[in-house]
């Protein structure tokens, strides 16, 4: 299935699941704005050291940063079969730059989902993430844990609670989704390409959802 999507949703809503799931499902790449940044943060680009001032902060990245990483993923050749964006747009200009950016290469979206959850369940499950500074596994105290608690399953390595994983910054980050991203979703619905998801219920529950709804477009 030649399949361009995107995710949309405030973090913790259970889309960075999904999308890695609908990805395994599909063959198509999963695009993460989370990852590029911390891609190149860890390389030290000049485009990661400007995202990491705004991250650490739990502040949205400038568009211009987040835009010529886009950019520079979608000139890959993994996208030619499909793609899902999860974390990216998160602005109406940012849509608007990935539709230019689209339209160049004669392609175009197929639908955007967007995957909601109240805030206390957000509040959850993010400050319940435990990530290993290794490996990049993640765990949940809860959801799923550790064999040995605190300690990675793959590397032995001491886990940690990333800083924007912690109550205040999610908070904050909750805040800026609902005050500068919420424009999103009504820019997408007006261009008829937006389908709500529920995503608070069980997580296969919801990639039987999103698969069927693929299968009707």
């Amino acid at each position: 299935m030649k399949t361009r999507m995107i995710f949309v949703g405030p973090p913790g809503a259970g889309k960075g699941s999904q999308a890695k799931l609908i990805s395994e499902a599909l063959h198509i790449p999963h695009i993460s704005t989370g990852d590029m940044f911390r891609s190149h943060t860890k390389s030290q680009s000049a485009l990661g050291l400007e995202a990491k001032k705004y991250t650490d902060q739990g502040l949205l990245v400038p568009d211009d940063i987040t835009n010529q990483m886009v950019k520079e993923r979608l000139s890959k050749p993994d996208v030619d079969n499909g793609f899902i964006f999860d974390g990216y747009p998160r602005t109406p200009d940012q849509a608007i730059f990935l539709d230019e950016l689209l339209k160049n290469h004669n392609l175009k979206l197929d639908v955007v989902l967007n995957i909601s959850s109240s805030d206390e369940l957000i509040i959850h499950r993010i400050t319940g993430r435990r990530t290993c500074p290794v490996c990049g596994a993640i765990y949940h105290v809860d959801n799923y844990p550790p064999k040995v608690e605190g300690i990675c399953d793959l590397d032995g390595a001491t886990l940690v609670q990333r800083k924007d994983d912690q109550k205040e910054t999610i908070i904050r980050r909750l805040n800026v989704y609902k005050e500068e991203t919420f424009p999103l979703i009504k820019y997408y619905a007006n261009k008829n390409l937006l389908v709500d998801v529920d995503g608070s219920r069980a997580l296969d529950v919801i990639t039987k959802d999103i698969l069927e709804i693929l299968e009707q477009k």
